[in-house]
């Protein structure tokens, strides 16, 4: 492979943490509250869903982090799967990810903006919420083929003002809200409301922590990955957990169940999203306005960390040579992979033409998650097969935390077959139609004529 197929370290620790928080911190915060409550009927377990969402998905963080290490390369998961499994499992990987997991996370985001965006603005001149987000893919996909260390800096200032806006939240809640109240809590009651519904909110939960496995995949790009992989990785997501914890607090502190409870775009075309009331009930009327906004940036901050880092798995395929030789290619100026990003921005678009928010999700998270658990199980294969590698980071609570996190995995994927089968199936279908793929990818690569060097 030649140096102009070959990446630079030019992403520090800043960057890096922006890109974990920020890819995490989109639209599952102010969206998935009323979709959860509808499952869970009460505030208190629709918070400790949240929490143990969060929980989950830092002990999938902490195991990632001690693999990330091992192979601090460009593709994330496929260079991990690749070197625990071998070439089917990694491959099967990366084409979910190129056809659903990448683009149906980057639609779900633009979908999701168009959404915040239409109570502020006249979308009708740019063809609607879906006109809106086919321009917001097409306009962050361009920029991503601009330059690496600009979109860096670009998730850092981004990342920083989606903070400052919860904050604000959490704060005027707390401090001026006119309807602020404990017995909000604690008037829906604390029952149980059984292992299938708390699965089925898990599940919505989980997707407003999604992101947290991205980063590794621009390892190639990290300087001192040793320590910033690690560091990044562990912090990010406990700075979301504390964020999360508290502004679902304070929605269900502001306002009474019943008013979280119908703020879903799903079940109530019409009605405001939970935070937007929240905003209300201390700002008034431009509380709306102020959460359009809030919304839309920390959806677009998420989308364009999504695709980011989500082309470099194609990127990483093609070097391989299991995908398509042209994904491989950096532009000459930017060093990003510029044709993959492109080709996933016309995936993307595809979806957003095609889904509702909440199908996207669920499509996402349902097949990304049988990946998870796979890649989580490697550390056990790792620890084994390459016991004298240098780890200056070790997973946390090992064994113990990467074996609660895939019991947990595995529970929550066959509790998802059976709440929701037609979005898992078609999940599971596009995984497998990947085999026939993959074995006539290895047959034209063998027949292919091999170059002689002298």
């Amino acid at each position: 492979m030649t140096p102009q197929n070959e990446m630079h370290r030019t992403l520090g620790f800043i960057p890096v943490f922006s890109l974990v928080v920020g890819t995490i911190l989109g639209t599952g915060v102010f969206l998935k509250a009323a979709i959860m409550s509808q499952y869970l009927g009460s505030a208190t377990w629709v918070l400790i869903a949240y929490v143990v969402a969060g929980l989950l998905s830092l002990a999938g963080a902490l195991t990632y982090a001690e693999i990330g290490i091992l192979f601090p390369r460009a593709g994330g998961e496929y260079v991990y799967l690749k070197e625990a499994f071998g070439e089917m499992p990694a491959y099967l990987y990366g084409w979910m990810r190129f056809w659903v997991g990448a683009p149906g996370t980057i639609a779900a985001y633009a979908v999701g903006t168009a959404t915040f965006a239409a109570p502020i603005m006249n979308l009708e001149w740019m063809g609607g919420l879906k006109g809106f987000a086919i321009v917001l893919i097409v306009f962050f996909s361009g920029l991503n083929c601009m330059n690496v260390k600009l979109n860096g800096r670009l998730a850092s200032f981004m990342t920083f003002l989606k903070i400052a806006m919860l904050l604000f939240i959490i704060g005027g809640v707390l401090i001026s809200s006119t309807t602020g109240s404990n017995e909000n809590i604690m008037a829906s009651g604390s029952v149980f409301p059984g292992f299938s519904a708390f699965g089925a909110a898990l599940l919505a939960a989980l997707w407003a922590y999604d992101g947290w496995n991205n980063m590794p995949m621009v390892a190639g790009e990290i300087k001192n990955p040793s320590r910033n992989i690690p560091l990044a990785l562990g912090l990010g997501v406990l700075v979301i957990l504390g964020l999360y914890g508290a502004i679902h607090y304070c929605y269900f502190y502001a306002l009474p169940f019943n008013e979280v409870l119908t703020s879903s775009s799903k079940t109530h075309p019409n009605a405001l999203p939970v935070a937007a009331k929240v905003a209300e009930t201390f700002m008034g009327p431009s509380g709306i306005l102020f959460l359009g906004i809030a919304m839309m940036f920390s959806a677009i901050g998420a989308m364009n960390g999504s695709i980011l880092t989500n082309a470099r798995v194609p990127y990483a395929m093609a070097k391989d040579g299991l995908f398509l030789p042209a994904l491989a290619k950096l532009h000459p100026k930017s060093e990003s992979p510029y044709i993959a990003i492109l080709v996933q921005a016309a995936l993307s678009i595809a979806l957003a033409l095609t889904g509702s928010f909440d199908q996207l999700t669920d499509y996402v998270i349902f097949a990304s998650w049988i990946f998870y658990a796979l890649v989580t199980s490697s550390v056990f294969k790792f620890r084994k097969t390459m016991p004298n590698a240098p780890r200056p980071y070790k997973a946390l609570g090992y064994p113990v935390v990467p074996v609660v996190f895939l019991i947990v995995a595995v529970l929550l994927l066959i509790n998802t077959l059976m709440t929701s089968p037609q979005e898992s199936l078609w999940g599971l279908f596009i995984i497998v139609l990947g085999v026939p793929v993959y074995y006539f990818q290895k047959k034209r690569s063998l027949r292919l004529p091999k170059t002689v060097t002298l």
